[in-house]
Parts: C-alpha cells; structure tokens; sequence
C-alpha cells in the first residue's frame, strides 16, 4: 500500500477526493486527509475504506502525517508550504502543491535534488494549466521551426452563464481574499513589441484588452503582476511580446477600480472601531467631509460619475455598501471589510455553477509567413461544489501524486509543471473528464 496525505479539504479540494476515491483501490491508496473542518471530505468520501480523517491545526503540522507518508499534497495557504516542505525533506517525501514557487521553496532546490525527491509546486489550474497548455503548443512549434514573436494568456474564474444574476456578473468562486487584493504589490511587468510596459496599480484595472472566445463572448482582462519571468520558464529568450493576464466580463475593471481609487482594497492598516460601523459608514470613511451631502452625492463628486453612469451606479448600489446593515468585524483593515461586504453578495450557492475559462494567444513565424493561433479551454461546474475551479485544480494536483508513486517524473528538485513528460500525461488523462483545450488557427 502506499500512502498519500493531503493537507487540507477546502472547496478547492472535493474532485481531488473524488479521483482518490475513484482510484484507490486499483491503486493501492491509503489516503490521510487532515483539515481543521473535515465534513466536507467526510461527506464526499462516504466511509471509504482506503480514507482516514484526522483534525489539523495548520500552526502546527504533525510530523507524524508526513513521516507516514509517501506523497504529501499540501492544498493548506501559501505560506504553509515552507514548513511542511522542510518536514518533507526531513523524512524524505515528495510534495506537490498548486502554489507559486516561493523564493524560500525555491532555495531549497539543491537539497531536494540531492535527497533525490520531487518538490512539484504550481500544480493546479493557474499556476498549473496556464504552465501546462502553453509548453505543450510552445514545443510543438519549435518542433516545426517556428519562430515564436509573441504570447499572451488570460486565465478567468467566473460564474457560469447560467448562474449569472447579478450586475456584476461575478461571484466569488475561489479565495475571496485573492480577489480583493489582486494586483497589489508592485506594478505589473510585461514586453509588448519589444519595449518593456509597467502599469502601476492604480492604473491596473484602467488598462484592460478584450479577449473574445468563441461561443462564451467578450471578456476583459487585466495584467497580472510579472509577466516577464515566464521568459525564462517558458524559454521565450527574444520573445517580442509576452502577457499574462486575469479575465473579468466586461465592465467589471472599471466598477472595480472605484473601490481602488477610494481606497478601499488597502489591507496595510486598520480602521480602529471598525465593528462599531455600518457598510454606509465606512464608506464614508474615504469622503470629503460635507454635513449637507449625503455619502452618495459625495461619491458621485469624488469619483467623477455622470448621471448617466447608471450601469457603475446599479454595480455599487447592489453590493450594500450605502447600507445601515453593521460591519462584525473588529480592528479590520479596508480590504477586509470591502471583502466581508462582499461576501454577503458575491456567495457561490449551492446550485450555482462557476466557469473557468483560460485563453493563450501566440504570434509566430513559420515558412517567412507570420501566423496566430490561438488555443482555450472552458470548464463549467457541476454545482457549488463540483466547481469548475475544483475540477482544474484538483484533478491536475491528484495526477501528478498518482505520477509521483508510479515513478513515472524522472527530474528531481524543486520544479513545475513545464516538461513534457509531466504535462503530456496530465493533459491526455484530463481529456478523459471533459477538460480538454481548442486549438484555432487564426491566421
């Protein structure tokens, strides 16, 4: 029997637990899951008998859980990582993550070499995927001889047509937090013609290009953060262009960006009293001071809106932020309390579906001919738990564990998914569960 542990059964979890359900016997799995709520788990797994549910304090892992194991899945937050990957060095176990690579994670690459394990991180949906789709059209054009002068990828987690009933057209279908305060950090880094472009975050959401995909419509999205590091993980050297970027529906980046001119996705300091508030209040909090105006006069000043302005206007007017409704939140910074408004709206229901939608467009030269190809996929949920980001999350993660205790990764240290003998097989078994990319020959 070999053994796998998972760290962590939230949302983003429950396909994962699926595919670990629907192959451990074959398999020969056991499988540990550890998590501070573990109903959700319990509940999809039915008293499978190859499962074991032990309650976890994420402040401090149990030795014992890695010791135990011969893969560790850490679906934990972010700055979890480094510890546990420490415990798995220890004891030597592999451990995959669908984490960014952390500059501490990587500086640990030499060792992990040396204790001969994998260290997969960027395993999920973005990064994962986006890493995953993109080398596999990026080989296959250099295996004809093209000449690759352009790269721009857009990943979005949406709500499904169906299920998209209110002005904003979004709700939240992963970590609400990551939402509120996306783009902060630096300005965002990308190549276009040649000339470097930095766009600042109070610029970010003012900046956006239109993205149309067959059959799904327009969307718009905004730069991420570093676009120019994945020159070197894609090996793009002398690339013209190379933009990545997050997809909203259209209108979204402009609504959103009042809350950014206001002030109010800032999470460096807190607003003393903070649950003493109403939604009202604390927007007002961000206003000139006026006693004859009312708080939505003063923001229709402040932030330059027309009369006419009447689809930003309806967007605000639903999220309750001119409500008497109090803030519960003590001591919070903006950005937590513009998140906890948010999330009396923006809730993901039991029968609503998301979508993922995630888009690549290349530029290149083959023959003395310029082309462009684009390649997309788009994966809708089944309900509020077998989401869309559950599927493009979990079933990559689980793949690669089944990879790792099948020894079927021959590179070692602390990596992603941008080889082909990783990716090809991830994308080949994905096709089997209805996530499968298109390719468009464009010109």
């Amino acid at each position: 029997m070999k053994h796998i542990v998972l760290l962590g059964a939230g949302r983003s979890s429950s396909v994962l637990l699926e595919y670990f359900k629907e192959h451990a016997v074959a398999q020969q799995w056991e499988i540990t899951v550890a998590d501070l709520s573990l109903e959700l788990a319990m509940d999809i797994v039915q008293g499978h008998s190859s499962f074991r549910f032990i309650d976890l304090n994420v402040n401090n892992v149990k030795e014992e859980l890695v010791r135990v194991a011969d893969v560790v899945i850490s679906m934990l937050p972010a700055n979890c990582h480094l510890e546990i990957a420490q415990l798995c060095l220890k004891y030597k176990k592999n451990l995959v993550t669908a984490s960014y690579v952390s500059p501490e994670m990587m500086a640990m690459d030499a060792e992990v070499k040396a204790a001969g394990l994998v260290f997969m991180n960027e395993a999920g949906l973005d990064p994962g995927l986006d890493h995953m789709s993109a080398m596999k059209i990026i080989d296959e054009l250099r295996a004809q001889g093209a000449i690759i002068h352009g790269f721009e990828s857009f990943c979005g987690g949406l709500i499904a047509p169906e299920s998209d009933s209110n002005p904003w057209r979004y709700k939240f279908t992963w970590n609400p937090r990551n939402v509120i305060v996306a783009g902060q950090g630096g300005a965002a880094k990308f190549l276009q013609e040649g000339s470097y472009k930095y766009i600042p975050y109070h610029k970010l959401f003012r900046r956006t290009e239109v993205i149309d995909v067959e059959g799904y419509g327009k969307f718009e999205g905004y730069a991420n953060r570093d676009s120019l590091k994945y020159i070197d993980i894609y090996g793009l050297h002398g690339i013209k262009t190379i933009f990545r970027g997050t997809l909203r529906r259209l209108g979204f980046c402009r609504a959103w960006d009042l809350f950014v001119q206001l002030g109010m996705t800032d999470d460096s300091y807190q607003i003393t009293d903070s649950d003493k508030m109403t939604h009202r209040q604390f927007i007002n909090l961000f206003l000139a001071y006026n006693k004859h105006d009312s708080v939505e006069l003063k923001l229709k000043y402040y932030l330059k809106l027309e009369q006419d302005d009447v689809d930003i206007w309806e967007k605000l007017e639903y999220t309750g932020i001119f409500s008497n409704e109090r803030i519960t939140l003590k001591n919070a910074s903006p950005a937590q309390i513009l998140q906890h408004i948010l999330e009396k709206k923006w809730q993901l229901n039991q029968n609503d579906k998301d979508m993922i939608i995630l888009f690549h467009r290349f530029n290149y030269k083959i023959n003395n001919e310029m082309k462009e190809l684009h390649s997309y996929l788009v994966v809708e949920g089944d309900d509020g738990h077998k989401t869309a980001m559950a599927k493009t999350v979990g079933l990559p993660v689980a793949i690669v564990a089944k990879m790792l205790l099948n020894g079927d990764i021959k590179n070692r240290g602390v990596l992603v998914p941008v080889e082909q003998e990783v990716y090809a097989p991830i994308l080949l078994e994905l096709k089997k569960y209805g996530i499968h990319f298109i390719d468009k020959q464009i010109i």
